[in-house]
């Protein structure tokens, strides 16, 4: 198991059902989602803890910062 700890940018967006959809970019097909942002980031939390467990270490991303972006249309 991967014990260091990363950051990672996460996009937020709200879907057109009013759902908060979190991407991870750094990790392909990294996604999730909630009723509200704060929930959309703890699921999304926990599908990068599920993506990384998934990657060898040579596969793992070197990204060292946190960004979080609200796309409203």
């Amino acid at each position: 198991m991967y014990m260091n700890k990363r950051t990672f940018p996460i996009i937020i967006e709200k879907d057109e059902d009013g759902w908060y959809v979190a991407v991870n970019p750094s990790l392909e097909g990294c996604y999730s989602q909630g009723k509200t942002i704060e929930e959309a980031l703890k699921n999304v939390h926990e599908a990068t803890e599920l993506c990384l467990e998934e990657l060898s270490e040579e596969d793992l991303p070197t990204s060292t910062s946190v960004s979080v972006h609200l796309i409203t249309a």
